[in-house]
């Protein structure tokens, strides 16, 4: 067994600056993911959709560890944003109007004859998760974006979503496609609001 390998450091997609726009070109990526709408901070169906990403991340980890020989740690949370008015992101804040996918990076050696019997495994529990059977494996194909590093409270991101979407991507003769991809570097358990570092990325295409 080679050492745990923690993919926020080997993957040139983890790594953003605040202050700093970046154009990147994404591999298709896999994950674990879970689709809902509403406000994260008030929908049951929020809470329960990290309820059975989770458990099914780990069971997988192991499983890799275990029968691959090969340990990582589980990579941070992430979510796609979107709503009919983008607006809502930026101007408006209307969560209540927010449609999502929440996420979380299968490391591409784990293959997908390992993830089936992990949502069973977690399945066979005494406590089931109250989504598990909506989790599922899908690839995200992103290809060119623009990403920067926010670190504050989710609710102040606003102002750098508004100089990315209406300043720098225009300025780079680009324009949005696909929808808002946020990464959560810190755990919003442990981190006070003012220090949470969160990866903001827009998918572009150009003009």
């Amino acid at each position: 067994m080679t050492g745990k390998i923690d993919v926020k450091k080997e993957l040139d997609s983890y790594r953003a600056r605040s202050g700093e726009f970046r154009v990147l070109d994404m591999p298709p990526l896999r994950y674990l993911m879970v689709d809902g709408h509403g406000d994260p901070n008030t929908a049951p169906s929020f809470t329960a959709a990290l309820e059975s990403l989770y458990p099914v991340a780990y069971a997988a980890k192991f499983a890799s560890r275990r029968e691959l020989g090969q340990d990582y740690v589980v990579p941070p949370l992430e979510g796609l944003w979107w709503a009919e008015d983008m607006d809502a992101f930026t101007a408006a804040r209307d969560k209540s109007r927010w449609d999502w996918t929440m996420m979380l990076l299968v490391p591409d050696w784990v293959p997908a004859e390992l993830v089936a019997p992990a949502v069973q495994q977690v399945g066979a529990k005494t406590t089931r998760p109250a989504r598990l059977d909506e989790v599922r494996l899908g690839t995200l194909t992103e290809r060119r974006c623009v990403q920067t590093l926010h670190v504050g409270a989710f609710d102040d991101k606003a102002a750098v979503l508004e100089r990315m979407h209406h300043e720098f991507i225009p300025a780079q003769g680009l324009t949005m496609t696909g929808t808002h991809h946020e990464i959560y570097l810190s755990d919003a358990r442990r981190v006070v609001p003012d220090k949470r570092r969160t990866i903001l990325r827009q998918p572009v295409t150009e003009v």
